[in-house]
């Protein structure tokens, strides 16, 4: 029985382009189109595949049958169904009941699905961007956000396990404009360490990034902060939850997974989004100090010339 990441890998299998297109059946489009709006587990994603790729038989499957099929608990099948909008397996069951009958009965024309599996996280990343520039038709909470952001002296930028990438893009570009900076990339006594230090040092704001899977231990230290006295401001995915309602100010963006691991486009626009309402903020300090850095950096040659 492969695990559930070695099946999410299976599922995201990577296939030559120069094969012929691939036709691919209404139903599993409708399939594929109910199971990507939900961020899904790899758990999930396992239960999701086996579902599109048996269809017309799964779909008149028991709850025990079914977790019996892909090797999962009852209660995961449970829980999948509500992670897709159900309010439980007999709702979901009923949906690919129908389903299942227009298979049957050769209802609805065939597609062709034209894409491999790239191009599809792909497509499935300008949805995600598409989302947030329609969020960013209202651009007054990440330009207050911003402000804030700027004003924090220190201001600390936490990410842990997969989230660091992005608190370390962000911190790394945020000392190009701010003179305090503190990256948190480390969880338990040493991320409270750092966040008690900084309210001591008199910051008032923490930027923190969380991307599934959603880590315990970045909850814990978003309630350490605000015990402290600092203000939250969280840049997540679309799974809002406990530790969403923990922050002050929460930034949803969706994030990519049509692939083994997850992808993410649209929180790192978020991300900068915010570096440029920081520099917004404050214009003419924030150029003297990339005028000062360009100087130091020519001066020791940083960078290679172009």
């Amino acid at each position: 029985m492969p695990s559930p990441q070695q099946a999410r890998a299976q599922a995201s299998a990577i296939t030559s382009g120069k094969t012929a297109p691939e036709v691919e059946a209404s139903p599993t489009s409708r399939l594929r189109e109910l199971f990507d709006g939900p961020h899904l587990s790899p758990g999930q994603r396992r239960i999701a595949q086996y579902l599109i790729e048996n269809i017309t038989e799964a779909a008149f499957l028991s709850i025990t049958d079914l977790a019996e099929r892909v090797g999962v608990s009852q209660p995961s099948v449970t829980r999948f169904a509500g992670a897709v909008g159900f309010s439980g397996y007999p709702a979901l069951r009923e949906r690919l009941q129908s389903i299942a009958l227009g298979t049957l009965a050769g209802g609805g024309p065939a597609e062709v699905n034209r894409s491999n599996e790239l191009q599809a996280a792909v497509d499935a990343e300008i949805g995600n961007l598409e989302n947030l520039r329609r969020d960013f038709a209202d651009p007054d909470q990440v330009i207050d956000v911003g402000r804030r952001l700027s004003r924090s002296a220190p201001l600390t930028v936490l990410g842990l396990r997969i989230s660091a990438s992005l608190a370390e893009y962000f911190a790394y570009a945020a000392r190009r404009l701010h003179p305090d900076v503190r990256l948190v990339t480390r969880g338990g006594s040493v991320a409270y360490d750092a966040l008690l230090q900084s309210r001591e040092a008199g910051g008032t704001w923490v930027l923190a990034f969380s991307m599934p899977r959603h880590a315990q231990e970045t909850l814990t230290a978003v309630r350490v902060a605000r015990g402290a006295g600092l203000k939250v401001a969280l840049v997540t995915d679309l799974s809002l939850g406990e530790l969403a309602d923990a922050c002050d100010v929460v930034f949803s963006t969706g994030t990519g997974s049509r692939l083994v691991f997850d992808s993410y486009a649209a929180p790192g626009l978020m991300a900068a989004a915010l570096l440029q309402a920081m520099t917004d903020a404050g214009p003419e300090r924030v150029q003297a100090r990339l005028e000062e850095y360009e100087q130091i950096a020519d001066q020791h040659q940083f960078f290679l010339r172009d």
